[in-house]
């Protein structure tokens, strides 16, 4: 008969090896955090996503105008991973935002094939107009919780994103 959940999750032994997985059902999907990470993340898309329309903004563009408004110059694949968007729809994305005015593709002197993209002022002040309401979004979502709490909280994001990466950046 296999053993029953303990209420720990994250089983090892002293060395840091895993040791028999309990089930998912043992576990239960509220003690699960992958499952929360995605209902969280699902709650906050959905929760902009009316918002986004009045800016004509999609997530993806969103995302894409956040991460570029604090990193000057980034090329696709780059911006690919940090605005967590797969280089196909990356590539729509800049399509549209490059015909909104928001983005600017430059191929590089050195290597016509790299291109390098960079936030326009016209989208830097698309993604100005629209940081408010994510702001809001962000201090609804941890109401309740201190300033404490969340560098905890987000100390521990970057630890699992160093676990589980593919990049290094």
């Amino acid at each position: 008969m296999p053993e029953r959940f303990t209420g720990v999750v994250l089983r090892r032994n002293a060395d840091g090896e895993p040791l028999a997985a309990p089930s998912i059902g043992e576990i239960g999907l509220n003690h699960f955090a992958p499952y929360l990470m995605n209902r969280i993340i699902s709650r906050w898309n959905a929760n902009l996503a009316d918002e986004l329309r009045e800016h004509d903004l999609t997530t993806a563009k969103m995302r894409t105008l956040a991460v570029l408004s604090v990193s000057s110059l980034l090329t696709i694949n780059e911006l690919s991973v940090f605005a967590v968007i797969e280089q196909s729809t990356m590539s729509r994305t800049l399509d549209s935002l490059e015909e909104q005015g928001y983005v600017r593709r430059t191929p590089r002197p050195e290597d016509m094939r790299i291109r390098d993209v960079s936030i326009t002022e016209e989208g830097r002040n698309a993604f100005g107009k629209f940081w408010p309401t994510m702001y809001g979004s962000l201090l609804t979502m941890f109401d309740g919780i201190d300033e404490e709490e969340y560098r905890v909280f987000t100390g521990t994001l970057h630890k699992i994103l160093v676990n589980i990466r593919k990049h290094e950046i």
